[in-house]
């Protein structure tokens, strides 16, 4: 497609002027990717991928869920059920549905970075459609068959600095060790995921347990020991470069109970006789823990409230977790925060990112406490935000009280390796557009606004997650 310089700027023209000048300044700069869901098997077989429909469509829900939302089957789409009934195998069928519907993106974040990966990234001019879908497959699937679009090929051109993956607790990280073991020098880190040992509430809680046991060498038989095999596989991950963790949680809730009321809860869930209200305190007190230990060993904490995970018990049934059906709740912060920043906000030690699905909570909630205490940062727009729009609410409704420096930059959060670059480009261009703005309406200066996106673009991120 022909990508328009100006996409995404201000019509005005003195903003617009002062937007190409910022957005110039930080074009280039590498990308600092710190939370996300590509798999790091891509860089330690660095095997060429396989088809457009296989690399493009299949592992991003952002584009799956809207098709499914227009009565397209998902089995139609090439995503396989857990039973293994039938699915669609033809990768050209696959695309042809793809392009048959391509319009239902327009105006759309997932139609922004599918525009600029097609037209910079594989050359593609012209708007996908019915009539140049095979044409353009072949195009595509011709480039992929080069030495220059493997995985650890397109990293180095992506300009990539960091690419941070997220993996469980229990996850013995081969793929990684992999990719250590070959010399390569791309930097592909591990990030801590805790949520399945950590829900009791989940049906296959005891599972993964048995997972954790085993891969910290600790057998768990009780909340001693469960601790002790996650500061193991921690300490693990550290070793393997990790420098976060990632929470991610029903509701912010936190709260701090003895070792002997921890350890009854945790001996009703292994014996399958937990309460929603157990569930609710453990996943509270461990937010507790986790910030305890983080405090002690360095590693940043995210935590990643308000999703109602699996919504569509029908979908996430048939074909499992991360199928586009996790749907955004409303979400309370200064409450539910109290007792973790009671106890660890006020220090430096410790970096812990909030997220948040619930705009809402921006301005009334999230700023002030970002605002204040030392310890807390502000994640970014984050998943149904995390596009031209919302991250100009998020700007709007943030940086009165919180400032750009209470907030961390932006994260990609994507599964879809070649969407990387064109997202941090749309979230560049969108905070140079802000920060124009503000130069336009003499709220700041030139120096501000060029020391700003830099920070926004390359600088916070390095610093909140201790990457330097």
């Amino acid at each position: 497609m022909v990508l328009n310089e100006d996409r995404f700027f201000d019509p005005d023209p003195a903003v617009r002027r002062i937007a190409r000048h910022l957005y110039g300044l930080v074009k280039d700069l590498p990308l600092v990717c710190p939370h996300g869901h590509v798999d790091p098997i891509l860089f330690a077989g660095n095997e060429p991928f396989p088809d457009p429909a296989r690399l493009i469509l299949i592992p991003d829900h952002y584009i799956f869920r809207m098709l499914y939302s227009q009565g397209i089957t998902l089995e139609s789409l090439g995503i396989e059920p857990r039973d293994g009934s039938a699915c669609e195998t033809d990768s050209r069928r696959i695309w042809q549905l793809f392009a048959d519907h391509f319009h239902l993106f327009a105006g759309t974040p997932t139609g922004a970075w599918l525009g600029q990966e097609f037209g910079e990234l594989f050359g593609v001019q012209e708007k996908l459609g019915s009539k140049n879908a095979q044409a353009i497959y072949d195009r595509i699937q011709e480039k992929l068959g080069l030495e220059e679009f493997r995985p650890r090929a397109l990293f180095e051109r992506f300009n990539i600095e960091v690419l941070t993956t997220t993996d469980a607790a229990f996850d013995p990280l081969d793929w990684h060790g992999k990719i250590r073991e070959s010399g390569w020098g791309g930097r592909v880190i591990p990030c801590f995921r805790p949520d399945a040992v950590v829900d009791i509430g989940k049906s296959d809680w005891k599972e993964r347990i048995d997972d954790l046991s085993g891969a910290a060498g600790v057998d768990v038989t009780g909340f001693k020991s469960y601790i002790a095999a996650i500061r193991q596989r921690r300490d693990f991950f550290r070793t393997m470069g990790a420098v976060s963790t990632d929470q991610g949680v029903a509701t912010p809730f936190t709260c701090e109970l003895t070792e002997r009321e921890a350890d009854r809860i945790f001996q009703r869930a292994l014996k399958g006789g937990a309460s929603e209200e157990d569930a609710r305190l453990f996943s509270g007190h461990m937010l507790m823990e986790m910030a305890a230990m983080s405090e002690e060993d360095g590693l940043v904490m995210q935590i990643h409230p308000g999703s109602f995970r699996d919504h569509n018990d029908q979908v996430s049934r048939r074909f499992g977790p991360d199928k586009g059906c996790d749907i955004p709740t409303r979400t309370e912060y200064t409450r539910n925060l109290r007792a973790l920043l009671d106890r660890f906000g006020n220090t430096r030690k410790l970096t812990i990112i909030v997220f948040t699905l619930d705009e809402s909570a921006y301005s009334r909630e999230l700023a002030p406490l970002a605002g204040h205490y030392p310890a807390m940062k502000l994640g970014p727009a984050w998943w149904f935000h995390d596009s031209i729009e919302g991250m100009k609410r998020y700007r709007q409704r943030v940086t009165e009280t919180a400032g750009i420096y209470n907030t961390v930059g932006f994260n990609d959060d994507t599964r879809a390796f070649p969407s990387i670059p064109a997202r941090h480009d749309l979230s560049r261009r969108v905070d140079a557009d802000y920060l124009a703005g503000l130069v336009a309406r003499h709220v700041i200066d030139d120096d501000d606004a060029e020391r700003m996106i830099k920070a926004l673009a390359y600088d916070l991120v390095k610093a909140s997650y201790r990457l330097d």
